[in-house]
């Protein structure tokens, strides 16, 4: 299941606007992770993902686009990890992942710190479970 399709994305105002109100987060750099777990219900289980890169940061879009597309395949590659625990226990989480940093990593560099961010996602709902049984 290595595909990024439109309904693993977070688009309404709405729900970004209750992903960082109700949301917890870390920082693993070069992101910010602010994370949300949800129960499913009678809905499909869903990881979305919600990108940021400050115009602050990069002001020419196409650096921000690239920036922005080593994210997603990076995240389309380490996501599978994360729905193996949502599918277990049949919750959904929204992510959003902030990029801090001012340069622009490779995909390799890219790819190891959001492994790093998805590991440490599901480190703190495994802390979070604990902690209410």
């Amino acid at each position: 299941m290595q595909d990024f399709p439109k309904y693993e994305r977070i688009c309404k105002e709405s729900e970004i606007q209750s992903l960082f109100e109700k949301g917890a987060g870390f920082s693993c750099y070069p992101y910010r992770v602010v994370y949300l777990f949800k129960p499913v219900g009678d809905k499909p289980v869903t990881c979305r993902l919600l990108l940021s890169v400050s115009k602050k940061r990069f002001h020419h879009a196409f650096k921000r686009n690239r920036v922005k597309r080593l994210i997603r395949e990076s995240w389309r590659k380490n996501k599978e990890q994360l729905y193996e625990i949502c599918n277990r226990d049949t919750i959904s989480v929204d992510v959003a992942l902030v990029y801090n940093a001012t340069v622009i990593h490779s995909y390799e560099e890219m790819y190891n710190k959001t492994d790093k961010a998805v590991k440490e996602l599901i480190n703190r709902y495994e802390k979070a479970i604990q902690t209410t049984h």
